[in-house]
């Protein structure tokens, strides 16, 4: 398998735009989290949140190939059942169905890390003191980062958390990166 290293080294070379790798740090820190607290493989589910989106810059103009391409690359460095779970993190372009509690792992924490980071950026105290009851109120708010789907987030039910404990587990993982991903007021 990939080491955390090597995927940090694939990430940071193939990410163009400027807010990939951050996201890809969040994903990272929030599948760690969730690995744990669904008594997964922490490495493995932290390992693949850091590359899921690694064919991004190449595919944001093709996005029924988004995860596919990522997949290509990582065929002999991560098992098949992240493979899967990045095909299915697409899965409405790739026509790869999320099945697995990894890929709604996969669907539901890299999606609310835009939610937790567009939050930050808005709140004076950035990631200081967030709580779930913030995030929830800003679920509700369509026209905040609407580019977001809502409803992945909401797949959190399908891995056995409700939202707020959901949201407190990736505002938890996210927290101490706050420096490194631009959080910080």
């Amino acid at each position: 398998m990939i080491s955390r290293e090597e995927a940090l080294e694939l990430v940071t070379t193939h990410s163009a735009d400027p807010h990939l790798v951050p996201h890809a740090l969040e994903t990272e820190a929030v599948l760690r989290a969730l690995a744990v607290r669904l008594d997964q493989d922490p490495q493995l589910w932290s390992l693949t949140g850091l590359l899921h989106d690694l064919d991004y810059s190449a595919t944001k103009d093709t996005p029924e190939k988004h995860g596919l391409v990522t997949c290509e690359m990582l065929a002999d460095r991560l098992p098949e059942e992240a493979l899967k779970a990045i095909r299915a993190h697409n899965g409405e372009c790739t026509g790869t169905a999320p099945e697995s509690l990894f890929d709604y792992a996969l669907r539901c924490g890299e999606t609310v890390t835009g939610l937790i980071h567009a939050n930050a950026l808005v709140r004076p105290e950035g990631m200081d003191g967030m709580k779930p009851k913030s995030l929830k109120k800003k679920m509700k708010e369509k026209a905040f980062a609407a580019n977001i789907n809502r409803d992945n987030i909401r797949e959190c039910e399908k891995i056995g958390l409700d939202q707020g404990e959901f949201f407190q587990i990736a505002i938890d993982a996210i927290a101490p990166l706050a420096p490194e991903v631009g959080l910080v007021k």
